[in-house]
């Protein structure tokens, strides 16, 4: 891969309904920074306590590593599952959404594998694609189904694409929602009540509280937009992607969008030292954009 630092323009929509509360949000004068380059088609940017930032090159079958140390960008683990998205828990331990067997891994900090789930009532997944872990341990994971040519099956194991939810314990699965027709991105508030989903192939990000046994309820219209993955500010501003990044306040409402001059914008993560750099996966490359504002904890 090769190290840049091309700059790619910002436009803050100040037009926007709400932005005169969060214009803001971008530190002055700052610009996406070109990380690295040079991977095939990057995704699940997840960091770790100490703000490094993992992300997938999905395609290659490898998990990447960049370390606040020396900004550089590093294998992290080969044969990684075709991995997409990722998450830190509290332990440190990754969790990723495996799509290769369409699998739920965990990898220690000492990249010991272990596979927590595989299927569902003796199907497989669909696909696990993103995944977020409650405050209590829980994990919510979306099961939406791409065909993928490296499979030997051509059709999809589970009718309904959905989301899940594993507990705490690992002892139960439980079906967390239905009724979606693609859900992919998906981010928690950090109390644990209230989770965000992208239902990509509906255009639409709804919200849920979160109930007994994972189980969400009170589904709510959040915004007119479909998203790829998703991340979340310390303000609870909800941070969409696909065609750049867009910004919507905790009311739904649109109050910035942040162009990538890339085909396509997969995911999103705050980190850094400070958890205030926005990380951006966009096709072959990754970028980094300083903030006012820190990642939600």
């Amino acid at each position: 891969m090769k190290l840049k630092s091309t700059l790619i323009l910002v436009t803050v929509l100040f037009s926007l309904p709400g932005a005169s509360q969060e214009q803001n949000l971008i530190a002055e004068g700052a610009q996406p920074e070109l990380i690295a380059d040079g991977f095939k088609f990057t995704e699940g940017p997840a960091t770790d306590a100490e703000g490094n930032v993992y992300f997938t090159d999905q395609p290659n079958n490898r998990i990447h590593k960049w370390s606040t140390k020396d900004n550089v960008v590093t294998v992290f683990m080969e044969d990684a599952g075709r991995s997409n998205g990722l998450y830190f828990d509290a332990e440190g331990n990754l969790f990723a959404a495996a799509d290769k067997h369409s699998e739920i891994w965990k990898i220690t900090p000492k990249k010991e594998v272990s596979v927590l789930l595989e299927g569902f009532r003796g199907k497989r997944f669909n696909g696990p694609n993103d995944l977020w872990i409650s405050p209590d341990g829980g994990i919510f994971f979306t099961d939406p189904f791409y065909k993928r040519d490296y499979w030997s099956h051509s059709e999809q194991p589970i009718k309904e694409q959905r989301v899940y939810y594993l507990t705490p314990n690992r002892k139960g699965l439980f079906i967390a929602a239905e009724g979606l027709v693609k859900p992919n991105g998906i981010i928690g508030t950090p109390d644990g009540k209230t989770v965000y989903i992208a239902d990509i192939e509906d255009n639409k990000t709804w919200s849920y509280s979160i109930g007994a046994d994972g189980k969400l309820e009170n589904k709510t219209l959040f915004a007119e937009l479909g998203s790829d993955g998703m991340t979340m500010d310390e303000q609870g501003n909800l941070y969409l992607t696909g065609d750049g990044v867009t910004v919507f306040n905790k009311a739904g409402e649109k109050i910035l969008h942040i162009p990538v001059d890339k085909e396509w914008t997969a995911n999103v993560t705050f980190g850094g030292l400070d958890h205030q750099t926005l990380f951006i996966t966009a096709m072959d490359s990754v970028f980094g954009l300083k903030m006012n504002v820190k990642g939600a904890k």
